[in-house]
């Protein structure tokens, strides 16, 4: 399942944030929710997080973003980037038309012809490659999710893939708990993204009339000088939903997404993989699926390009971070579960193909194969190739939670070339974790930027997301920024220096991830940094390195 947009909190986020909508179906006039203000005011005093809040620095903008403008003006200044770095991102797509990403896509120039003039074995493989579709050129969009596909197991049904049925009566017991907590979140979610559907359509077209337009955004209706009690209830209400990130556009794709997986996801006689056409209870195969790399859709995946190195300097859209890169698409990732066979073999297809990193915002709770994701993990660590992982969205604690794929082997060990990530907010202070965010101070190495980020999405288009969906591209980006500059850094250099020129908030008290705002803790004890990577830092300890002045 993807690791993006926190669509599992955020219904609930908006309802806390409006209270519970009365019906107002008989009411002459809309009778909107109470809005409620938070307890403790954030210590960033922003109506909004800035457009691009990620690339700030706190000292000089007041933002805790990863002061990634203040390096390139202050360090980088005058100086050429001496490459440009290959990054593969594993997820659903992107689209390769989007104005402010496709002089960045990477073109493959052994790619040949659809006949595999390229002799890889991936015929047509030109901007990357889809390892969820079918040779007769269709795409697998939703797909089951792991527990559902184990659940199927259990019961024997035919959605488990040819799979031998699970007998562990324990095991299965587990399974069934979680399959049926999982149906229960999803329902709840639901009815929530529902209820806050409903109250904006209520307030929409109240404001749209009071604007004058039917495009509305914050600004607007924040300066609009309400003249009737009815706008001014919904100018107030749609204020606070956007402020938690509840935006039309978010609970529409949101309402659309929950209502898919409800559908598809957690169906267990549901069975897409009959169109990738593999032999799919063999870990081993490589050669299959199809040169797609856009697939039905590709919001997620381009929202991430977008964030690691969207054309920077063009007065189009948004600026990336790195400002010399080329974006490979692994298509693996469906609206559902992604599996370990394609992930396995989407890591190596980039090792392959030539990429420096691979950026992976995608998780899941189980993962049957995980031996095959290991090996591919071993041969990506082994090629000097940097992984970066987002650490997941369900406020758990992954000493206690699983998100796969996850750095620890099954034969014990780890890569030394994994950077695992959550996700932090522009809000600072005890909001700076993001309240969705996965965390661990083992198994977390650093947080960055991931909530309200502005990115590319499909039709030239910009929205904003959250996620450490997001976390992860911003140190995608960082990494290939240092990686510009300073070709003579290891993919463990790197990884060490991204570490360790983190900004640290050790002793920050913050909110719990997952707590809902009420257990405080050190932010120093929700990852192995204690910190939120600074491109700042990363530059100026990057060139120590480089010049052999310390080592990191």
């Amino acid at each position: 399942m993807r690791s993006s947009s926190s669509l599992l909190l955020l219904g609930s986020l908006a309802l806390a944030a409006c209270g519970a909508p009365a019906s107002v179906a008989t009411a002459p006039t809309p009778v909107l929710p109470a809005v409620t203000a938070p307890s403790i005011a954030p210590a960033v005093t922003l109506a909004e997080a800035p457009r691009n809040w990620q690339l700030l620095d706190e000292t000089v903008d007041h933002v805790p973003g990863i002061s990634a403008e203040r390096a390139m003006t202050e360090l980088l200044a005058g100086k050429a980037p001496r490459r440009t770095v290959l990054v593969a991102i594993i997820d659903n797509g992107i689209d390769t038309a989007h104005v402010d990403l496709r002089a960045n896509l990477w073109t493959n120039p052994n790619a040949g012809n659809a006949r595999d003039g390229g002799g890889d074995g991936y015929p047509g493989d030109v901007h990357g490659w889809n390892f969820i579709g079918g040779r007769d050129g269709q795409d697998v969009h939703f797909d089951t999710f792991e527990v559902t596909r184990e659940y199927a197991r259990c019961h024997q049904k035919a959605a488990a893939d040819g799979e031998p049925p699970i007998a562990d009566e324990a095991r299965c017991k587990t399974i069934e708990a979680d399959y049926e907590k999982q149906r229960h979140d999803i329902e709840r979610n639901v009815a929530s993204y529902r209820e806050v559907h409903d109250v904006l359509q209520q307030i929409l077209p109240v404001l749209k009339q009071a604007a004058g337009t039917d495009s509305l955004t914050a600004d607007r209706v924040r300066a609009l000088h309400p003249s009737t009690p009815q706008v001014t209830q919904a100018r107030q209400v749609y204020l606070e939903l956007a402020a938690q990130g509840a935006t039309p556009a978010v609970i529409e794709d949101g309402l659309k997404s929950l209502e898919g997986q409800l559908k598809y996801a957690l169906n267990p006689d549901f069975n897409p993989r009959t169109i990738v056409g593999d032999h799919y209870t063999d870990p081993t195969e490589r050669l299959y699926g199809n040169p797609d790399v856009m697939g039905q859709d590709a919001k997620h995946g381009t929202h991430v390009a977008g964030i690691i190195g969207a054309v920077r300097g063009n007065g189009v859209g948004i600026d990336g971070i790195a400002p010399a890169v080329k974006f490979m698409m692994i298509r693996a990732v469906p609206d559902g579960d992604e599996r370990d066979k394609d992930i396995a073999n989407g890591i190596r297809f980039a090792v392959d193909h030539g990429a420096q990193i691979i950026s992976m915002s995608f998780g899941k709770a189980y993962s049957p194969y995980k031996s095959a994701v290991d090996d591919a993990v071993k041969y990506a660590d082994a090629h000097g190739v940097l992984m970066v992982h987002a650490a997941g969205n369900d406020g758990a604690d992954l000493s206690k939670a699983k998100n796969f794929p996850t750095p620890v082997y099954l034969s014990g060990g780890r890569p030394q070339n994994w950077i695992e990530v959550g996700a932090s907010s522009w809000k600072g202070g005890e909001k700076l974790a993001a309240s969705f965010s996965n965390y661990g101070q083992q198994l977390v190495d650093v947080f960055a930027p991931g909530v309200d980020i502005l990115s590319t999405v499909p039709g030239n288009e910009y929205e904003r997301d959250s996620g450490t969906s997001m976390a992860a591209p911003v140190v995608s980006g960082l990494a290939a920024l240092i990686m510009d500059y300073y070709p003579n850094l290891s993919a463990s250099d790197v990884k060490r220096i991204i570490v360790q020129s983190a900004t640290r908030y050790s002793d920050q008290r913050v909110f719990r991830p997952g707590s809902d705002d009420k257990d405080l803790v050190p932010f120093g004890t929700l990852s192995v940094s204690g910190g939120i990577v600074n491109a700042y830092g990363a530059i100026k300890l990057a060139d120590d390195v480089s010049r052999g002045q310390v080592r990191p």
